[in-house]
């Protein structure tokens, strides 16, 4: 869909998307449309539900005395809770609303609001951007939809009398809506197009933007002494690799942020192999990697004027004569000692030495690392949290602020040392599993085993990578949650 911004007049054809704030109270626009149509709009309103209540929704067909195809009337609520994300999510209703309808315009009437904090441009902008996030498909395996079955929206041009100001705030959201896409789509990949090698060449991609790519292969990972990510995928026939991925926006001088991703393209769970029902989901067990590239792009798409590093430890997990089995001992790149109880509580080996690495080498301001973990922290917070485990109370701050901010929350879990003894080992310095209760808890333990006194975050993100269920910005399937969070978290702190 091409999005395009132009100043505010009365369409005369397509369909047209208009707002009414709580209690029916049509904006300028919409008045003076519902005047044009002899007051179809009001009638229709009489006629329903519709309030003006906060995502809302009215379709009004073909009104009278006019030549346009469809009037869509969107509640925005009261106006002193407009905020930014009220604006995206009125966005994505407005794409969602249409896109089926087999009308191609679409043409936004977007008016300033009184009591609003939100200025018209910057209104107009987060409603583009919600409308791009919205109308993400991934569709490319496909090869019989009929017409029918395809959106049918092409263009949508969103009028109001802040052009200039709108086109200027929202260059920087369609660079990370360009990341979310990325995201999006190496999540949904299917697994035999998506492995280590060729997720490692997706990384290549971002070159073009000025973003440095190193990709480390066995033998190199090996001499590094990465016996914990090297174990988890030696029963693939697929080489495991590691992308490191820098982004010099900021000076010389100054300290890098990281982010470190889990990237198992492919989890069977190994020996321990997982339950076969739903084990095609685990396409997407690389979702923190898939964040990590899809932050870099968004951060180096918008030219961040800081360092940024992004690390992802690249592997699939598989059952073969080779793989490594429940009792094994792994050296990590830090010295330390692992036990394996369990094959399939492998992403923790991955980001143990990813950690490690990153923190050795680049020496960061701080460290987050993503990963689609433990399958306790759904049961923990089901679908509507990531969880974040910590050292640091500041990061956890400003993530949770960042999380607010951009609808993709965090709530941050215990830690603490009656945990992490609950993962000590009878034969290593550490077992890689600590039992079944407090699951998610001891995989973060082990976790903070490698990142020492850098401050660090660890977000669990298996409930909240892929969805079976549209949310007003988010369509079914993999989400990116994690890229507009990291963005903001950049963007609000440590950008100059």
């Amino acid at each position: 869909m091409k999005i395009s911004f132009a100043n505010l007049s009365q369409p005369t054809s397509g369909a047209v998307v208009i707002f009414a704030l709580e209690g029916r109270k049509l904006t300028d626009s919409a008045l003076q449309l519902d005047k044009a149509t002899k007051g179809s709009i009001g009638r229709a309103m009489k006629a329903s539900r519709f309030n003006g209540k906060k995502g809302q929704t009215l379709h009004i067909l073909a009104p009278e005395r006019s030549k346009l195809g469809r009037v869509l009337l969107i509640g925005l609520g009261k106006p002193k809770d407009l905020d930014d994300q009220v604006w995206q999510r009125a966005g994505g209703a407005a794409y969602a609303g249409l896109a089926n309808t087999g009308m191609s315009a679409v043409s936004v009437l977007l008016d300033g609001v009184d009591g609003s904090s939100v200025k018209a441009g910057d209104a107009a902008a987060n409603l583009a951007y919600g409308a791009n996030l919205r109308s993400y498909r991934f569709d490319k395996y496909k090869t019989q939809l009929k017409d029918n079955a395809k959106p049918s929206v092409k263009t949508m041009k969103v009028l109001s009398r802040a052009t200039a100001a709108a086109r200027k705030a929202y260059t920087p959201l369609s660079k990370i809506a360009d990341g979310v896409v990325m995201t999006r789509d190496l999540v949904s990949e299917p697994p035999n197009v998506l492995y280590p090698e060729t997720l490692a060449n997706r990384c290549k991609e971002l070159t073009k933007l000025g973003v440095k790519v190193q990709i480390l292969g066995e033998a190199q990972m090996k001499r590094l002494g990465m016996g914990a990510l090297l174990g988890v995928g030696q029963g693939s026939i697929r080489e495991s690799k590691m992308v490191v991925m820098q982004w010099n926006g900021g000076a010389a001088k100054d300290q890098p942020v990281a982010f470190v991703g889990k990237g198992v393209t492919f989890d069977t769970g190994g020996i321990s192999l997982k339950p076969g029902a739903g084990m095609e989901d685990m396409k997407w067990d690389m979702g923190g990697s898939g964040v990590v590239i899809g932050l870099m792009k968004a951060l180096a798409g918008r030219k961040v004027k800081a360092n940024v590093v992004g690390v992802v430890g690249l592997v699939e997990n598989m059952p073969d004569g080779n793989a490594q089995r429940p009792g094994d001992i792994v050296t990590t790149m830090s010295g330390q000692t692992i036990e394996i109880l369990n094959t399939d509580a492998e992403g923790r080996l991955v980001l143990a030495d990813a950690l490690y690495y990153t923190i050795d080498r680049f020496a960061p301001k701080f460290v987050v690392n993503l990963a689609t973990l433990t399958g306790a922290i759904i049961i923990s917070l089901g679908n509507e949290y990531a969880g974040m485990f910590s050292n640091n109370d500041q990061l956890c701050d400003r993530l949770s602020s960042a999380g607010d901010q951009v609808s993709e929350k965090v709530w941050r879990m215990p830690m603490g040392d009656a945990y992490d003894k609950m993962i000590n080992s009878q034969v290593a310095d550490m077992q890689n599993i600590g039992g079944r209760a407090g699951g998610s808890i001891t995989a973060a333990q082990l976790l903070q085993r490698f990142v020492g006194k850098t401050p660090w975050v660890h977000l669990d993100i298996a409930g909240v990578t892929w969805s079976k269920k549209d949310a007003p910005t988010v369509p079914k399937g993999g989400t990116a949650f994690g890229v507009r969070l990291l963005e903001r978290l950049v963007s609000n702190h440590y950008e100059k």
